[in-house]
């Protein structure tokens, strides 16, 4: 199994793969997957195609992707080729599909590093970025941030301050500004993507086909013209594809992503405002929604400067999302959310009560 080693193949899936093995499956991983079929790299056979007719439930959640290492039939068995299973997940990157429906969809699976491409053309949106950390954090991944298109922004100075303001918002998280067309950080950024599989992610003309053209060292992915007016590009990459680095690690491209909803990111979330969750612990109240009660540690922090509103507003944005896609499949979810709507009703019918008293 040495041609799997560079996709990252290893000693613990070969261990998870041997049951396959005995039924004389052949192991493979997926590095695209269209409708009806996935292309699989396959031992010394190089990329075939298989039918995944076998691997593709109902749930949206649990049907192949890139990334995926699948038991797939040898050759000569069948036609087509089948992939049979699929191995079980290290870790998977997941959004909500709208935010009117609690459905997932998986993006990639597998992956040690969720890399977030960020484009230096347009004004930087750090709700944005936050998004996107939180989901790459709940993966399971490390999220790394990519500040790509560097070279526009020639001012040194200017470009520290931008990194600062992005690690200001992402505890944690290596930040790194790149410039695919001069070549500026590609390096650092190979060397840090050569242990392990990274997924790229981020807006349609955040560069990520640029970038990862970069990386391989070659023309892999098409890439479009942006326009100079809002630095936005047509969606040019329209399937996941996996790339293996020439410097070491494997790469799974992505489309740009319109939206990006959490689903099921509770953890995530706490992770990328990680100073507002240790904060939280100094709260009077367990349960304090950090509104108006009184002993609020984070409410204090907001008062002397310490958090920034444009942080705890995220922060209370992102819960609120999160809660609401959770609880279209949770019922105890949804009953403590109706539990905490009545209570916050109960305080502000209270308080303007006591207020028109002290009027009169």
């Amino acid at each position: 199994m040495s041609s799997l080693v560079p996709y990252g193949w290893d000693e613990d899936w070969a261990a998870a793969f041997a049951p396959y093995a005995a039924q004389g499956l052949l192991p493979g991983r997926v590095v695209r997957v269209d409708r009806g079929s996935c292309d699989l790299v396959v031992t010394e056979e190089g990329v075939i195609r298989a039918d995944t007719t076998y691997v593709t439930p109902h749930d949206p959640l649990r049907v192949i992707c890139t990334g995926d290492w699948a038991a797939v039939d040898a050759p000569g068995t069948s036609d087509p080729r089948y992939v049979r299973a699929y191995l079980p997940r290290r870790t998977s990157f997941v959004r909500s599909t709208s935010s009117k429906r609690s459905e997932g969809q998986i993006l990639a699976a597998n992956v040690d590093h969720a890399v977030i491409a960020v484009s230096l053309a347009a004004e930087l949106d750090l709700g944005r970025i936050e998004r996107f950390l939180a989901l790459g954090w709940e993966s399971g991944a490390q999220p790394v941030v990519v500040l790509t298109k560097a070279d526009l922004v020639p001012d040194a100075t200017a470009l520290s301050y931008l990194v600062e303001d992005v690690e200001t918002t992402a505890p944690g998280v290596q930040v790194l500004p790149v410039s695919a067309a001069d070549g500026d950080g590609v390096d650092v950024l190979a060397a840090v993507l050569s242990g392990g599989t990274s997924v790229l992610l981020g807006q349609s003309g955040a560069g990520k086909s640029t970038l990862a053209n970069a990386l391989a060292g070659a023309d892999v992915m098409d890439v479009q013209a942006i326009r100079d007016v809002d630095g936005k590009g047509r969606h040019t990459t329209t399937t996941r594809n996996l790339l293996v680095l020439p410097g070491g690690g494997v790469l799974i491209d992505t489309p740009g992503l319109r939206g990006v909803g959490l689903y099921d990111a509770g953890t995530g979330v706490g992770q990328v405002f990680a100073e507002i969750e240790e904060l939280a612990e100094g709260c009077r109240f367990q349960d304090c929604a950090h509104v108006a009660e009184p002993g609020c540690a984070v409410l204090a922090a907001l008062e002397d400067g310490t958090l920034p509103e444009r942080r705890l507003d995220s922060y209370r944005k992102l819960i609120r999302e999160n809660q609401r896609i959770v609880a279209k499949t949770d019922a105890r979810v949804r009953a403590d959310m109706r539990r905490e709507w009545k209570r916050r009703g109960a305080e502000g019918k209270a308080a303007m009560e006591a207020k028109r008293g002290r009027l009169r």
